[in-house]
């Protein structure tokens, strides 16, 4: 998994060079990319969410679409729409910013909800269907989408089933003192993303993807993602627990984190760190819970923590040789 390591500390580096001090929530982004899925940036505005999402695009060379919702949009505004064209005589599809491979859904919890559903067939099959015809969309696809978690005034909180289809949720926060020294410095006379070169082409992506899945999971470790993420069904504190999307979602993002680190297989830390990225959006807090200020980050935490890790070795067993009659 050498080759991933350093693919992913090329992007990772380069990213650094615009983002300032947030490595593990760049780390966070690029495991997003290994694993083909898409990301859910939340925080209050000007940490520099958009700028990732920018900054992302034009490290890897791929296309960029920002899309800016807001209370009026319709699902067309996303998707595309079908015009019929009078010298041809035929209806003509004229693609919307989804039709890209790096998309920014900006603040999209402003959209309504009936907007909001027209992203995912998107984000779940990597195609939109506009008037009965299906287009597909470019790879690699992936949404990084924000949304502010203080402003609720003229907001639609996102349905169970718009998280579900995040992979990971990321927190960028502010920056320490010193780093935020260092963003004057290197902003005072130009963005360091005027500079800003890719270091990665789009096949380069893909099969860094592929070999991802490759990641040696042992039984056990399978077994003790799957332990988490049915706890997370069981606890009295949570009313709506973590689907088997969940679950694919916690196993795919931990042999990513593997490979970030050099390894062919996973290990009990790597699904640890993994978890309440994965699994902090998907479960629903109960009311006594809420009562208790008891968020969804700290739930996941609990279960990390009371739930046994295995022990063993996790590497991949040999090849058994074959009798030689």
């Amino acid at each position: 998994m050498q080759t991933i390591q350093f693919f992913g500390d090329q992007v990772i580096g380069n990213l650094e060079k615009v983002i300032v001090g947030k490595r593990d929530a760049i780390e966070l982004i690029v495991i997003g990319l290994l694993c083909q899925g898409h990301v859910l940036i939340e925080d209050v505005p000007g940490v520099g969410k958009t700028m990732l999402a920018r900054s992302l695009a034009k490290s890897l060379a791929c296309t960029f679409n920002r899309i800016q919702f807001t209370p009026d949009m319709l699902p067309s505004d996303v998707t595309g729409v079908s015009i019929y064209n009078q010298q041809k005589g035929k209806f003509e599809f004229r693609p919307g910013p989804i039709i890209g491979q790096i998309i920014l859904a900006d603040e999209i919890n402003r959209a309504t909800p009936k907007t909001q559903a027209a992203l995912l067939e998107a984000m779940e099959e990597h195609q939109v269907t506009v008037d009965g015809a299906t287009h597909i969309l470019p790879r690699p696809f992936m949404v990084l989408a924000t949304q502010n978690p203080i402003e609720y005034e003229g907001t639609f909180p996102l349905p169970e089933a718009q998280l579900d289809r995040f992979l990971l949720r990321v927190r960028l926060g502010y920056p320490d003192f010193m780093d935020e020294v260092k963003i004057l410095d290197e902003q005072r006379l130009k963005h360091p993303i005027e500079s800003l070169k890719a270091i990665a082409k789009t096949k380069e992506v893909l099969d860094a993807s592929q070999k991802v899945r490759t990641v040696f999971l042992s039984p056990a470790i399978k077994r003790y993602l799957t332990d988490l993420t049915r706890r997370t069904r069981q606890s009295g504190d949570i009313y709506l627990g973590a689907s088997p999307r969940g679950t694919l979602a916690l196993s795919r993002a931990s042999q990513a984190r593997a490979a970030l680190q050099g390894r062919d297989h996973v290990l009990p830390d790597d699904v640890k760190d993994m978890a309440v990225p994965v699994l902090g959006h998907r479960i629903i807090v109960s009311p006594a819970a809420r009562l208790r200020e008891l968020s969804a980050d700290r739930i996941v935490q609990e279960i990390v923590h009371n739930t046994p890790a295995p022990g063993g070795d996790f590497h991949m067993p040999p090849p058994e040789k074959k009798k030689v009659k």
